[in-house]
């Protein structure tokens, strides 16, 4: 299930910042203030954040398979979705719209970060805790 969400999140940052940039997303979709300038420049500042979730995620289902590439993705992820947050909460916008999915991109990742911190720490993974 992780490995699902994961592929869709992860073409969900590349499409959204595809649609973005090229300015097609409807008025009534956006967010408030969405055309003021500091607005536009706070919402492209997570390009780099989600491209490199989006980038570490595929790459970990489909290139090298790795459990390693795929916990910084959902951690990467997980930031992403708890700045947008933050955001909002110290703006007093609560709008569901963008509440949404932001909520989705903090708390879908949780469950497999806890999976794989454990599998790390197992004895039974083949691999020898480091030290703390």
């Amino acid at each position: 299930m992780t490995k699902r969400l994961m592929l869709v999140t992860d073409l969900g940052f590349v499409a959204y910042f595809t649609i973005t940039g090229l300015g097609i997303i409807p008025p009534e979709w956006t967010f408030a203030d969405y055309a003021n300038p500091l607005m536009a420049d706070w919402n492209w500042s997570f390009l780099w954040i989600d491209l490199l979730a989006s980038a570490t995620g595929l790459a970990s289902l489909w290139v090298f398979r790795s459990d390693q590439l795929m916990l910084v993705s959902l951690v990467l992820t997980m930031a992403s979705g708890l700045m947008a947050i933050a955001f909002w909460t110290l703006r007093g916008d609560y709008s569901l719209l963008w509440w949404a999915p932001n909520l989705y991109l903090m708390l879908f990742p949780v469950p497999a970060i806890v999976r794989l911190i454990r599998q790390g720490r197992s004895p039974r993974s083949g691999r020898t805790p480091s030290p703390s």
